[in-house]
């Protein structure tokens, strides 16, 4: 018999109970993310049961949809948010670019337009830090030239935020746009209804 068993034995608890305090725990256990998730409260819960979308995305301030098939890129990583948000705007990018420090490099092989213009729908691109940055360009101010983008990765793994930058920061960064000649298209803001729906 288990020396654990003989020990609890000996201070007068049967089989029976040993079983029904090991069973406890474990059922303790397992509710414990349940409890975790309730504590969030209903908006929490209410945007846990629906499908996720990237404009639930930003507003909760992280991601929690299903597989993407196709984005082969760390999934809560910077280079997963940016392939996945060029994918909703019905416009994807190559699932082989590496980290985000070789972006503007392979896209540049691959005949697309890079420069230091920021636009509406295009890739953010910088090689600071050991593997870079990329991000999704959401909106560009028609006035001041000022533009925002969708990121994540920036704060901590799998969070979505955003950032706007002077018309004059742009000088510093990259913007991975389409390939000459390609159909127009214009992408429409983060904050609209689908096509930002999973899968899309």
């Amino acid at each position: 018999m288990n020396g654990a068993v003989i020990l609890f034995t000996n201070f007068g608890f049967s089989i029976k109970k040993i079983l029904a305090i090991i069973i406890a725990t474990l059922l303790l256990i397992l509710m414990f993310p349940i409890l975790a998730i309730s504590s969030l409260g209903l908006p929490a819960m209410s945007f846990l049961a629906n499908a996720p979308s990237a404009k639930a995305a930003e507003e909760r301030g992280f991601y929690n949809g299903g597989v993407m098939p196709g984005n082969t890129y760390a999934w809560g990583n910077c280079t997963w948010w940016a392939y996945a948000m060029r994918r909703w705007a019905n416009s994807p990018i190559p699932n082989t670019w590496g980290n985000a420090n070789t972006w503007d490099d392979n896209a540049k092989r691959e005949g697309y337009i890079v420069n230091d213009t920021p636009a509406s729908g295009a890739v953010f691109q910088t090689d600071e830090g050991p593997y870079g940055h990329v991000a999704y360009v959401i909106e560009v101010n028609q006035i001041s030239g000022d533009w925002k983008i969708s990121e994540m990765n920036a704060r901590g793994l799998n969070i979505v935020s955003q950032r706007t930058f002077s018309k004059e920061a742009a000088k510093a960064y990259k913007f991975i746009h389409n390939k000459p000649g390609a159909q127009p298209w214009n992408p429409q803001p983060i904050t609209s209804p689908p096509p930002y729906g999973l899968g899309r």
